[in-house]
C-alpha cells in the first residue's frame, strides 16, 4: 500500500532525542537574503510518510525557478513502513546549496519515481539596515 506524504519542511538543521523525538530549526517559509548568490551549507529536508506498508524509495529535489532545472538533486531514500498505521520520517541533508537569483524556486518529494509533493520556495533580496 502506497504511503501518504504526511508532511514535508525545509529548515536550517535536525536534531533527534533519545526518545525519538525529531527537533526542527529554523523552519523557511521564505529565503531572505542581502545578495545573490547565496550559499546555504547546509538545508535540511524532513519527510513524513504514513498510511502505508512496504519499502520505497523516495526521491528529492530543489528546483531553480525555471521549474526544471536542479539546484540540488538528492540521493534516493529507503522508506520502510512495517504497516499501515506506522510512520517514518526522513531527514536529508543538502550541502553548499546555491541560490543564484531571486525568484520562486521548487521543491519536489517521489516516491518510486511518482511525484509526491510540489511546492514553492521564494528566495527575495532583503534590504540591509542602514550604516551597515
Amino acid at each position: 500500500m502506497i504511503p501518504d506524504l504526511q508532511s514535508s519542511l525545509i529548515c536550517d538543521d535536525v536534531r533527534q532525542e533519545r526518545n525519538g523525538k525529531f527537533m526542527l530549526i529554523g523552519l523557511f517559509d521564505v529565503i531572505g537574503v542581502p545578495k545573490f548568490p547565496m550559499v546555504f551549507q547546509r538545508l535540511c529536508l524532513v519527510n513524513r510518510w504514513c498510511c502505508g506498508e512496504g519499502e520505497f524509495e523516495q526521491h528529492s529535489r530543489i528546483l531553480q525557478p525555471d521549474g526544471v532545472t536542479p539546484v540540488v538533486d538528492g540521493k534516493v531514500v529507503t522508506v520502510k513502513l512495517a504497516g499501515s498505521e506506522a510512520s517514518a520520517t526522513s531527514v536529508e541533508f543538502f550541502m553548499n546549496v546555491k541560490f543564484e537569483i531571486p525568484g520562486t524556486y521548487w521543491i519536489e518529494v517521489l516516491l518510486n519515481d511518482d511525484l509526491k509533493l510540489r511546492y514553492p520556495l521564494r528566495a527575495n533580496k532583503t534590504e540591509q539596515p542602514a550604516g551597515n
